[in-house]
This record gives structure tokens, sequence and C-alpha cells, in this order.
């Protein structure tokens, strides 16, 4: 049985706008509006008891995946949700073994989910310009996973080139992803995939193209994820009052072996 210890991160989940990612430690306590969590009384209980507090409200505490990290972990800029993460990893064909580029790290968020896809026989090397960004990102990816083995950081602006080659897959969340396209071209394995995360149309269009020059890039597609959480109560099920719409649009497509033609 898996138990919370000592040190652990633990979700604590109250409802859907009320959960918290705390380190578990002996002797301290959480306060919330609901009343206080003694850590104390969870250290030894199984991941996904229900406990109440001494103001009798009931919490859950759960193992934290990467969904939840990446809600949690926030940055300066906008996050990449999961719903878009989610469609990142599939239209990218990233899988266990993937050699996958990043940039920019931001807090490490989409890092860390790439990081658990690709697994011990693939590598993430994610590029970020910004030194707070990077030393933020570094600690939050030491809290997150086991071992960081899998990924590589790098404090280096992308647009000046790519160090890796014959890689299965670059993303980029950037301002400008259309700058790297050249570099992205030559460092991608053949039927390698192109992927962007832009806020506005403006960056969509001239990403787009960036990569239908010269043929360098094929299967080009440009998609947008809507998530609308539907409330299930007997009686009265319907969709809840608010929604995560538009976070970004993203931008696929895959290396041409020949541009020439």
């Amino acid at each position: 049985m898996d138990l919370i210890q000592d040190g652990d991160y633990v979700l604590i989940y109250l409802d859907a706008k009320r959960n918290w990612i705390k380190k578990i430690e002996s002797g301290k306590e959480f306060h919330t509006n609901k009343g206080v969590i003694k850590f104390d009384d969870i250290i030894g209980k199984p991941y996904g008891s229900l406990l109440k507090n001494q103001a009798n409200v009931t919490f859950g505490f759960y193992k934290p995946i990467g969904s939840d990290w990446a809600y949690q972990l926030g940055r300066a800029t906008q996050i990449i949700y999961p719903k878009d993460a989610g469609a990142i990893i599939i239209n990218a064909g990233i899988k266990s073994g993937s050699r996958v580029v990043e940039s920019g790290t931001g807090s490490g968020a989409l890092t860390q989910i790439l990081a658990q896809v690709v697994g011990p026989t693939g590598h993430v090397y994610t590029y970020e310009i910004k030194e707070s960004n990077y030393k933020t990102a570094q600690k939050n990816l030491r809290k997150v996973l086991d071992d960081l083995e899998n990924i590589t950081m790098k404090l280096k602006d992308i647009c000046e080139g790519i160090d890796e080659d014959n890689l299965d897959a670059i993303i980029l969340d950037m301002a400008t992803p259309w700058e790297v396209v050249p570099h992205a071209w030559e460092k991608l394995r053949n039927s390698g995939i192109f992927a962007s995360y832009s806020p506005t149309i403006e960056q969509i269009m001239k990403t787009v193209k960036a990569l239908t020059e010269d043929k360098k890039f094929g299967m080009i597609k440009t998609i947008e994820v809507l998530e609308r959480e539907i409330m299930v109560r007997e009686g009265k099920t319907r969709p809840v009052t608010w929604m995560v719409a538009h976070t970004g649009y993203m931008v696929f497509a895959r290396k041409n072996q020949n541009s020439s033609i």
C-alpha cells in the first residue's frame, strides 16, 4: 500500500477551485478557510484517504500527477494548460523514447509532463532565455520529479540555433516561433514534428507562412482546444458556469525530406 510519508508532496483537495500541493512535514500544519490540517494526522495514511479536520470538513489527499503540477507551478506568463499539453503530446507524436527539444522552459510545467512521457529511454532538451525562469524551473523540476536524468536544461536563446540532432519533435512556447523554423528543419529527423503554441492569430499566421516556404514542412495544421466541465448532480446535470476557453493556438507540421521540389 502506497502511504503518505514525511517529506512527500501531496495534493490536498477540497473542491475544483480549492486544492493545493503541499510538502508534508512532521509537526507542521496547513491553514485553509475551512480550518487547519495537521500534517501529523495524515502521515502514514494511504494516498486517496478522505479525512476530516477539526472543523469537521472533509479533505482528500492524493498523489499529484503532471496536470496537477501544471496548474500549481504557475509562471510569469500564460501556462500551457493540461488540455493543450495533451493535444501537443498526441499531435507531436511524443512517446516513450522520444528525443524532444522545448523552448521556453518557463516554470517547467510542460517540461515535467514531457519528461514523464518520454521516460528513461527518451530525453527532453529545454531552452530558456531568461535566467530567472531558468532558475525557477530548476527548482520546480527538482520538486516534481524523482530525478532529472532525462532532462537537459539550457540557458540559451533557441533562435541562435539548436545543438541537438535527429530530434523527434520540437515544441515552442515563445513569442517568435517562426524564427526557429529554419533551425527546426535542420535538426528534426525526416518526418519529425514541429509544434508551436501561441496566444494570437498574428503569431500563427507568421509561423505557418515560415513553415510553407520552400515546402520545408508538410501536413501543416492549426488547432485550438476548448474545455468545458459538466456538473453532474441528480436532477440538475448541466455545464458549469465557467470554462477554460481560449488559451492558445497550436500549430503542427512535419518535416519534408527534400524541400527543393
